[in-house]
């Protein structure tokens, strides 16, 4: 049967929900799991919660109480929970970290502001972040954002990386195709290989994307096999379809 991980009451509104468990058997915390989402009824107040016992119980988290939105918690090879997050306006992306298992979690700190242009098509989308992790626990967050166009006119994928979770890399951009492409793309679904790492980190990038002058929606595909350093021809997969 299902299992409540947290119940709304009153005004609470529960909102994006994401989970992850800790898979690393030399981990202090091997075999923990944890779950972030947000309350829109609240302010979009980050909550989090952690189970020692494969989800069967849970046990809400200390947090810093600060509104986010779109929290993706990851687990590094030696047990910290990283929440790569947005604050709840979408424009800046953040992080907060827990060193204790999931007992509690630090202050919300800020990476980088977020420059967002609206998508085509009238479609609902926003610049929230996708985030995996590679073998040595190197983290990586993609998200859409219009800092490399000309008037922020059209949204890349863009994307920065850690390997701690408190220090973070320039803001790099996913070269799909060139900054005068007129093409904005959005919405990235980002995965690694996590039998891989370092210079030889295997990336994967699903994206949407409107070609120039469109509102035809189009899905995309891009990858890396050295960590970014060097990127994949783009693939269309699907599309493009109408609005």
């Amino acid at each position: 049967n299902p299992v409540n991980t947290a119940v709304a009451s009153g005004s609470q509104d529960f909102d994006k929900n994401w989970i992850v468990c800790d898979n690393t058997s030399t981990s202090p915390f091997y075999g923990s799991c944890y779950t972030q989402w947000d309350d829109h009824g609240g302010g979009n107040l980050l909550k989090m919660a952690y189970s020692r016992d494969g989800g069967l119980t849970w046990t809400l988290s200390r947090t810093p109480r600060v509104g986010i939105i779109g929290g993706q918690p990851l687990v590094q090879p030696n047990g910290n929970v990283v929440v790569p997050l947005d604050n709840a306006s979408e424009t800046a992306l953040g992080y907060t970290i827990s060193t204790n298992g999931g007992s509690s979690f630090g202050n919300a700190f800020t990476i980088t502001s977020i420059s967002a242009a609206t998508d085509p098509g009238s479609i609902r989308s926003g610049p929230l972040p996708s985030a995996e992790i590679d073998g040595s626990g190197k983290i990586f967050v993609a998200w859409e954002d219009c800092r490399f166009r000309t008037n922020c006119s059209q949204n890349d994928i863009v994307y920065t990386t850690s390997t701690n979770g408190s220090s973070w890399t320039a803001v790099q951009r996913v070269p799909i195709d060139s900054v005068t492409s007129g093409v904005d793309h959005l919405l990235p679904g980002l995965a690694v290989d996590k039998a891989t790492s370092g210079a030889s980190a295997h990336v994967a990038l699903l994206y949407y994307f409107f070609p120039a002058g469109t509102t035809n929606l189009s899905v995309g595909y891009i990858s890396s096999t050295n960590g970014g350093s060097s990127w994949s021809a783009p693939t269309q997969l699907a599309g493009p379809m109408t609005m």
